[in-house]
């Protein structure tokens, strides 16, 4: 099925398969289509369709404005049934050549393990290798299950059929309360990625800043290995903010001390914790890992005051913390919107 993009500057023609969303068809045909989400949550690859007819894959995608007019679609959550024109306000371009580009592949659920009450860690095995860069996602599908889901990447390997995903529960989550509820190991999934363009860019030569909320860490992991192996830290600094409400709730904390210990003084990280006092017992069990109370955002901004200079800043978790976040480094910190990066998950 042949795909007709009009955008504000010029024209895209791509193909389609049969239930094959329009983005994905797109980006996996170097069309560098509009997005965020890619799930269906955030409304940003919202489009109108001028010709042609579509299936609508997730009807009730919390994207979808409540007063959208009947040709208005979500082209993450659209599958044409023919040749399609399509109209978008933004400028659309071709991605470079050496870019990755998005594919689906075929995988198998190989570890499942509780982290914390309502965090899980899961590995799947692809049936072929995918490469992606450091802080992308996957959209995961499941049988029985509508839609799709969006998961920051952990790991950081090329040309690797292992990606490491974490999973938060949420009451009420069709996917999350069915992974919870059983072991999940031998799940047949579908993955779509790698997507993003929060990803980290060692040519750019900054300083990094990673704050993080509960699962949205999962992202930082991945940029912090790849620094951790091409040690970036020798001569470029790094600062971490993971934030959680309890230490109940905190995982990850022998593997942070280890790339703290790994980058000889040029990585610092610090577990906030908002909820409730950090004990000393606490520090001197994680003597890599320094320990606040506070808001994850609060205290990133206090302890980064007059150290924004030459930072690119990476941002994950709960929307409103993201956004406090970006926030507070703009009007507090002054640091350009330019050299903030994040991907939009609801």
């Amino acid at each position: 099925m042949k795909i007709t993009i009009h955008s504000r500057n010029e024209r895209h023609e791509f193909k389609a398969d049969e239930g094959q969303s329009l983005l994905m068809a797109g980006l996996s045909s170097g069309v560098a289509l509009p997005y965020a989400c890619a799930s269906g949550t955030c409304g940003s690859c919202s489009a109108r369709l001028a010709a042609g007819k579509v299936e609508d894959l997730w009807s009730a995608a919390p994207g979808k404005k409540p007063t959208a007019k009947a040709d208005e679609i979500l082209l993450c959550q659209c599958a044409p049934r023919g040749d399609c024109e399509i109209e978008l306000k933004q400028s659309v371009s071709q991605v470079a050549p050496d870019e990755i580009r998005p594919f689906t592949a075929e995988g198998t659920v190989t570890r499942w393990e509780l982290l914390t009450h309502d965090v899980a860690s899961w590995e799947i095995e692809l049936q072929e290798p995918m490469n992606y860069r450091a802080g992308q996602f996957v959209l995961l599908g499941t049988p029985g299950i509508s839609g799709y889901r969006a998961y920051s990447i952990v790991n950081y390997e090329r040309d690797s059929c292992r990606l490491e995903l974490l999973i938060k529960r949420k009451p009420g989550g069709g996917l999350s309360e069915a992974y919870f509820g059983t072991n999940q190991v031998g799940t047949s999934v579908r993955v779509m990625g790698p997507l993003g363009q929060a990803v980290f860019k060692p040519s750019l030569q900054k300083n990094l800043l990673c704050i993080a909320g509960g699962s949205g860490v999962a992202g930082m992991m991945s940029i912090l290995s790849h620094a951790q192996e091409l040690d970036y830290f020798w001569d470029k600094t790094g600062a971490v903010f993971f934030g959680v409400r309890s230490m109940r709730d905190t995982f990850f904390l022998e593997r942070l001390a280890g790339f703290s210990r790994a980058a000889r003084g040029g990585l610092d990280v610090t577990i906030c914790i908002s909820d409730e006092s950090v004990s000393l017992d606490v520090a001197h069990q994680y003597p890599g890992l320094a320990f606040k109370q506070g808001l994850v955002h609060e205290v990133a901004l206090t302890q980064m005051e007059g150290r924004l200079s030459d930072v690119h800043a990476f941002l994950a978790g709960p929307p409103p913390a993201v956004d406090a976040a970006m926030r507070g480094l703009v009007l507090q910190g002054k640091l350009s919107p330019t050299n903030i990066s994040y991907d939009k998950f609801n």
